[in-house]
């Protein structure tokens, strides 16, 4: 008897050692390992490179980066899952809740986060001359197989770490600027502000896990359908203190304080990258939590993010409604405060979601996809005007079209795309998708906030646009061109030269731009997500 109560213990023994190991789809997971594998690449070999040699960081972390983004193409089909309960998960599906998914979902996300990070380093790229290059490639990297992760994880716990491994680096990056007093302000606002945070959100994570014992959002969104009585006011409040922690993440108001003495004292291309890869992060995390996990609570979420969306893209566009174009920074300033407003129109389609189905989720990425690349054009234009003029006032793109037409009709062409307005097709478009789920699930005063909030937002744009082909005596911009200087005049300043990558990275962008406002349609196709 003792002998076979012993063996049934080792079969025992054997069957759960059997069920916690799982075999790794590690094509699944390639793109944000690659960058992680890639940020440890840049750091050790920093260590050995002579100074005149560190660009040669700047290349790998592009090749890096570009690798990530093939390997998402043999993903494409959006069927992969690993780290599962109960079965391993195979190369081409899983049983059971799993942690990690690359459904279409995950890979739209990860194409935008990990194409926003290319964006960056070429905008940074030949530009960190005054930057500990080592470091700031390093700290990028990290910032990105975060961003990477985070879409693709479907648990809590592997959430909260992506979002902070996506989070702490970015708090370097905005104050590598060593010496620069504005640039430590700006880290330390948004470290303070990023901690608070994720103190609300663990507080959150932890009431909702103490009313469902599971942290797997598929687990959760069953559990909470059937809560106790008792535990009801937890689980709601697990939710709301969820929802606060990620409003923080996507800037939306009230919880938006840090987002324009940050991108100020970023360098820039930081900034871009915080516009848009941070952004993408916050709202994607937001998606899943709501939609995936917390769909029982959509009563609660629905009116909260409604309002929320109606407040950020109020507050976003009044403020940047009153920018003094005299003032130190306005462009960088009014950019900030525009991508507050921005937020707002990205939060429409999830409020949406508490009151049809999840397939206005596809709206916000959409609009997430147009915003990114005309963003990302936007502080490319704002990285080439702040070579010649530090101060990036925004009358120093007075006359533009004068010295560097093509920049100045990209920046024009970026501009009318936040606006809404053509030849910026891609944005019309994409407003136009948000303000239609708004309508469908019957948000009809959310719908009227927006479209006050459109024509607000079309004053400073083209204010700005206008700007852009205004010569700085008041004559028109092409008269200036063909002007010849009069014998004894003083000679117009040297114009320096421009790097390659910056370069690279605006004709990327407004290439983008064009071909995506020819074929608006192709972004909501490739944006469909079904999230069950």
């Amino acid at each position: 008897m003792p002998g076979a109560v012993t063996q049934d213990l080792v079969t025992t023994a054997a069957e759960n050692t059997t069920s916690l190991v799982q075999s790794v789809d590690w094509l699944a997971i390639a793109p944000p390992v690659v960058v992680a594998a890639m940020a440890l690449i840049v750091l050790v070999t920093d260590l050995f490179l002579p100074e005149h040699r560190k660009p040669l960081l700047g290349a790998l972390t592009i090749g890096g980066l570009v690798a990530a983004l093939a390997l998402l193409v043999p993903l494409r089909a959006g069927d992969r899952s690993t780290f599962c309960l109960n079965e391993a998960a195979t190369g081409s599906g899983a049983a059971g809740a799993c942690s990690y998914t690359a459904d279409h979902f995950a890979l739209v996300i990860q194409a935008l986060v990990l194409g926003g990070a290319l964006l960056t380093a070429l905008l940074s790229f030949g530009d960190t001359r005054k930057l500990p290059a080592g470091e700031f490639w390093f700290l990028l990297l990290s910032s990105a197989s975060g961003a990477a992760l985070l879409p693709a994880a479907r648990d809590l716990a592997t959430l909260v770490v992506a979002l902070e491994v996506a989070s702490l680096p970015a708090f370097a990056l905005v104050g590598i600027k060593r010496g620069d007093r504005r640039s430590s302000e700006a880290a330390l606002k948004f470290f303070l502000s990023s901690v608070v945070a994720t103190a609300v959100m663990l507080l959150g994570v932890s009431f909702v896990y103490a009313t469902t014992g599971t942290l797997h959002l598929t687990e959760i969104a069953s559990r909470l359908d059937d809560v106790p009585g008792q535990l009801d006011t937890l689980a709601k409040a697990g939710v709301v203190l969820t929802l606060v922690g990620f409003a923080f993440k996507t800037a939306a108001a009230p919880f938006h304080f840090w987002v324009p003495d940050t991108y100020i004292g970023a360098p820039l291309p930081i900034a871009a990258y915080l516009s848009v890869v941070g952004k993408a992060v916050g709202f994607s995390g937001l998606i899943l939590v709501t939609v995936i996990a917390f769909p029982a609570y959509a009563d609660v979420w629905g009116p909260a993010l409604a309002v929320l969306a109606a407040l950020t893209m109020t507050v976003g566009n009044v403020a940047a409604l009153r920018q003094n174009a005299g003032r130190a920074r306005s462009a960088v300033r009014l950019l900030a405060w525009s991508s507050v407003g921005q937020a707002g129109y990205l939060l429409v389609p999830i409020a949406a979601a508490a009151y049809s189905s999840d397939e206005h989720i596809g709206s916000t990425v959409a609009y997430a996809l147009m915003y990114a690349v005309v963003n990302l054009g936007a502080f490319a234009v704002a990285a080439l005007v702040a070579r010649t003029s530090p101060g990036n006032r925004l009358t120093d793109y007075r006359g533009l079209y004068a010295t560097r037409p093509l920049a100045a009709l990209a920046m024009a062409f970026f501009l009318l795309c936040l606006a809404g307005l053509p030849p910026g097709i891609i944005g019309l478009f994409a407003k136009v998708t948000v303000f239609s789920a708004a309508v469908d699930a019957g948000l009809g005063w959310l719908a009227v906030v927006m479209a006050v909030n459109v024509v607000i937002a079309l004053y400073y744009y083209l204010r700005w646009t206008a700007t852009l082909f205004r010569a700085p005596g008041g004559a028109p911009a092409e008269a200036v061109r063909e002007e010849t200087p009069a014998e004894g005049a003083v000679p117009a300043p040297t114009r320096h030269a421009v790097p390659a990558s910056l370069t690279t990275a605006i004709a990327l962008t407004a290439v983008a731009g064009v071909v995506l406002s020819g074929a608006p349609q192709t972004v909501l196709r490739f944006a469909a997500v079904n999230l069950f």
